[in-house]
């Protein structure tokens, strides 16, 4: 693009007179210029002279234009006409001369609490009426709050950004952060965007108005952006009563952000409860060099070498005061002593002279009055710089503040999550402001952290718990010891949640602790004992727990046929509601067979018959002889662990 200053003097359309620079940037050039046809001022911007090849653009500027044109709003920048000539497609606008936000901010101004409530309002207010008919701005930034000469607040740039966006134009490198700095995180992941993210972004806009900084701001782009994804605004102690309401229009999740005709809702009424802000510090309006004046007939008036002024424009010496006419008033003239022998007698031009002191006397009642009104405004009462009392309690403010005579109006305390209960979180005038001695300096006192709403949190495992409720700006936890049994709530899922012991608290202070009670499933039940039981007993007493019974046999020596002798899991284990139990029912003993030992010594029969679940009673015969026989007989079935008499020879 060509150096701005050799635009100068062009015309554009036949009709636009370059006047004077008034920006530049990456993809524009802004101009004063004049209307030569309605002889009025406007603001012309130019942008990128390779636009006007861009078919994709043109097309998309034309319609955008057509649509911005449309709009007329107090505080929507007019959009007087649009065109395209060889130094590239260029808007006329309406010239606003009290500068831009930027402007304001470049020059190192914080805006007061008041002050950012009510120029963020009229903005969103502008906003909203732009989203009812379909446009969204997508480039809200200090540079586009532009300041009419009466101070009201004019959005400007609508359809500039989007035609674009969708055009084939790349800005230079880097070009991208100055709108990156105030872009909403959907835009980072390629979601559509709507008017909540012109929101978000005056959102920003207005934290950095009256903090001097914007969060989440990394050295590219792309980073910028992602670093505001999940990212709620942080606190600070200058945003006062603005926190909560900033807090949600910047919140990262678009769903919960108020539309621009609630969040101007929002600021009007905010704006309605705090001190009248001061007036902001414009920049002073161009003033465009003219020419020597026409003069026309007699009208013209000239100044004269006494400052006296001459109607006919002749120059000459200022006029003698007639007492009447032919005389000219004379403090001195009387009539000489000695003459007739009457008494001395003033001139009629002495007794002339009444008019004047009359006139004198006027004059000094005036001053005296002026002097008056003066001292009743304060004109001659000193001013002193107004300090910094914000963190004080109020006793300690007006300590500070006394020596200097200023009084302390204390307003609706606010709450906050910097400054703690009891002490000042703003004042208005700020301080470094000049005030007269013995005025009120106006503060909101915190009585404490904002209390957030605390969201369900049922049907989520325990991080998704956590992170809405940090969303909210509260703090989630799942201790274990605080899960507990469900058997309606799945395991690992939320049953219930707590604050100060309040069960499903809807509200907690800024940055609580919230507790999260998972779901550990059904309780489980109990085996209670059924041992000595009938096994129709035993399947009662489980399915009246939710447990399922099945039988099975099993040789016992504790427990005679028919009765059960033990379970599987075993009784007093914990299983899950509807598992099923086997339950063991007694066969009675056990029984073996009397193993054949004839013809085996008296030890070695004793053996087999141990090893058999059997014992040897008494031995009949010589002891050191051979079995012939035993009683009971080989073969025969008994009880296991009954006695076998040997018999030997």
């Amino acid at each position: 693009m060509p150096l701005i200053t050799d635009a100068i003097g062009r015309v554009l359309g036949g009709r636009y007179r370059l006047v004077s620079p008034l920006g530049v940037g990456a993809s524009a050039q802004v101009f004063l210029a004049e209307d030569v046809s309605l002889r009025r001022h406007v603001a012309i911007k130019i942008l990128q002279p390779a636009l006007a090849n861009d078919q994709s653009f043109l097309k998309r500027f034309r319609a955008e234009a057509r649509s911005a044109a449309a709009l007329n709003h107090p505080h929507v920048a007019r959009v007087f006409d649009w065109g395209e000539d060889e130094g590239g497609p260029y808007l006329v606008l309406e010239y606003l001369s009290g500068g831009s936000l930027l402007d304001l901010l470049e020059r190192g101004t914080r805006l007061s609490v008041s002050q950012a409530a009510l120029v963020a309002g009229q903005a969103a207010r502008g906003l909203a009426y732009a989203h009812a008919r379909g446009l969204v701005h997508r480039d809200v930034k200090p540079a586009n709050l532009l300041f009419d000469d009466e101070g009201r607040v004019r959005v400007a740039d609508f359809g500039v950004a989007r035609a674009l966006a969708d055009g084939a134009w790349t800005e230079p490198a880097g070009a991208m952060i100055g709108t990156a700095r105030y872009a909403a995180p959907e835009q980072a992941q390629g979601r559509p965007l709507d008017g909540r993210a012109d929101v978000y972004s005056l959102a920003l806009v207005t934290f950095e108005s009256l903090t001097g900084y914007v969060p989440f701001v990394l050295d590219t782009a792309m980073g910028t952006l992602a670093a505001r994804i999940g990212a709620t605004l942080p606190g600070h102690g200058a945003l006062g009563q603005l926190q909560p309401v900033l807090s949600a229009a910047a919140s990262p999740e678009a769903s919960s952000r108020p539309d621009a005709a609630t969040f101007a809702n929002r600021l009007e009424a905010l704006a309605a409860t705090l001190p009248r802000p001061q007036a902001l510090a414009l920049s002073p309006p161009i003033r465009l060099s003219q020419g020597p004046p026409t003069v026309t007939g007699n009208a013209t008036q000239a100044m004269d070498q006494t400052g006296v002024m001459n109607r006919t424009g002749v120059m000459g010496p200022p006029p003698r005061v007639a007492a009447e006419p032919g005389q000219v008033f004379d403090l001195d003239e009387f009539e000489p002593a000695g003459g007739s022998g009457r008494p001395p007698r003033r001139s009629r031009t002495n007794r002339s002279k009444w008019p004047i002191i009359l006139a004198v006397l006027v004059v000094l009642a005036l001053i005296a009055g002026g002097l008056v009104a003066a001292l009743n405004k304060g004109v001659f009462t000193p001013s002193h710089s107004v300090p910094s009392i914000t963190g004080m309690t109020l006793t300690q403010a007006r300590q500070a503040l006394g020596k200097d005579h200023f009084s302390v109006v204390e307003q609706t305390p606010v709450t906050s999550i910097t400054v703690k209960a009891g002490l000042i979180v703003t004042q208005d005038p700020s301080a470094g402001s000049s005030l007269k001695q013995g005025s009120a300096i106006h503060v909101a006192v915190s009585n404490g952290l904002p209390n957030e709403s605390v969201p369900s949190l049922l049907g989520l495992g325990c991080a998704g718990a956590t992170r809405l409720l940090a969303v909210n700006h509260l703090m989630g936890i799942c201790p274990s010891a605080q899960a507990g049994y469900s058997s309606t709530v799945p395991v690992g899922q939320v049953i219930n949640w707590s604050y100060n012991n309040k069960l499903n608290a809807k509200h907690a202070p800024y940055g609580a602790t919230v507790l999260i009670a998972l779901s550990k499933g059904p309780q489980p039940k109990i085996i209670p004992n059924v041992a000595g039981d009938t096994y129709a007993q035993a399947q009662q007493a489980l399915q009246s727990l939710g447990l399922t019974a099945t039988e099975s046999s099993t040789p016992s020596t504790q427990y005679p046929a028919g009765q059960v002798d033990h379970t599987n899991p075993p009784i007093g284990s914990a299983v899950a509601p509807g598992s099923t139990v086997t339950v063991f029912v007694s066969s009675g003993p056990p029984t073996v067979q009397v193993p054949n030992v004839s013809g085996d010594s008296v030890g070695s029969a004793t053996a087999k018959l141990q090893n058999a679940g059997l014992s040897v009673g008494n031995v009949f015969g010589p002891s050191h002889g051979t079995v012939f026989t035993t009683v009971p007989s080989a073969g025969s079935t008994v009880n296991e662990g009954s006695s076998i008499n040997l018999y030997t020879a």
